[in-house]
């Protein structure tokens, strides 16, 4: 399969939900690819196994290095090996808030609890302890607060009389093999999904004052004053691109955006006459903060003299 993200998998131990990615990613409509597996520990089962599906591998003992520098050195191999997503798989290690902070919206991680519940360790255990009618696991977002980011999924695993924390853990277990990989493939999907794409700039458009969405031949449009500043463009007239349309200041600058980066920009059908310029969202590495002071742009050329000079303080 063409353009697969490439994604590196950092584990501790045996590496069975790795083992669970790298074998769901073989198959042929799987939208990412195992290219690195990383470790802490050297004894990890789990990089030979990587080793012998001739996945590449790094293992760094992080006794005596300082927290930072040891994920900056991990860090490193990942950037090296061109991985654009980082899933943690069994790695026993809190990371750095200057790590997590780089890869903030890149990172997942699997939990096994039904997060918010039970963050942290021994989480089976106390499941039953509470009377808890199921365990279960999530796979979330990394932030600098231990399992606490936004959940992308989560399955829920009946308790069953009698369970000890070991035997719900290892039904539990079959539960995340099937989650991680299923979550992870919609993850790195969602740069081609029209409707989080349009998520994306409508959440972006609605942060701006006084701002109203409205269709405009049947595309959302986003406009502040009874003028609008924005359009959603999802493979019209042709085009491959998902794309938002913004105002430039003419065609000339349109042009000037195109030929300097035609993989980013577009001149759009009708609306390039007008200096509206395409800004391609269906691309690998977004920077929705580039999106964002487009959409502010595009506001401030359109809005109130009054509405606009606010947004200068």
């Amino acid at each position: 399969m063409a353009d697969r993200t490439p994604v590196a998998v950092f584990i501790s131990g045996s590496g069975t939900n790795m083992a669970a990615l790298l074998y769901a990613s073989r198959a042929a409509d799987c939208p990412y690819e195992v290219v690195l597996v990383l470790s802490n520990n050297p004894d990890a089962s789990g990089l030979k196994l990587a080793e012998a599906e001739g996945v590449a591998t790094f293992c760094l003992p992080h006794q005596g290095i300082p927290r930072a520098e040891h994920d900056a050195l991990m860090e490193a191999q990942v950037l090296a090996s061109g991985a654009q997503v980082i899933a943690l798989a069994g790695y026993m290690r809190i990371l750095s808030p200057e790590f997590t902070g780089r890869w903030e919206g890149r990172m997942l991680n699997i939990h096994p609890s039904l997060l918010p519940k039970y963050k942290g360790l021994h989480t089976h255990d106390r499941a039953i302890e509470a009377g808890d009618s199921h365990g279960g696991c999530s796979v979330h977002l990394v932030t600098a607060e231990l399992d606490d980011g936004p959940i992308l999924g989560q399955t829920p695993v009946a308790i069953i009389p009698g369970d000890t924390g070991d035997t719900l853990a290892g039904r539990v277990l079959f539960a995340e093999h099937q989650l991680y990989s299923r979550v992870l493939a919609k993850f790195v999907a969602r740069g081609s999904d029209p409707v989080w794409l349009l998520d994306k700039c409508r959440a972006l458009a609605a942060a701006l004052p006084q701002v109203e969405e409205r269709e405009s031949h049947g595309a959302p449009g986003w406009r502040v004053g009874g003028k609008y500043f924005a359009y959603f463009n999802d493979q019209h007239h042709g085009t491959d691109h998902i794309a938002v349309l913004v105002k430039t200041s003419g065609p000339d600058e349109l042009a000037a955006l195109v030929e300097q980066d035609p993989d980013v920009w577009f001149r759009p059908a009708y609306y390039g006459a007008s200096g509206w310029a395409g800004l391609i969202l269906n691309r690998a590495d977004v920077d929705w903060e580039h999106v964002a002071d487009w959409l502010r742009r595009s506001w401030t050329a359109v809005a109130p003299r009054r509405l606009a000079a606010m947004m200068e303080f």
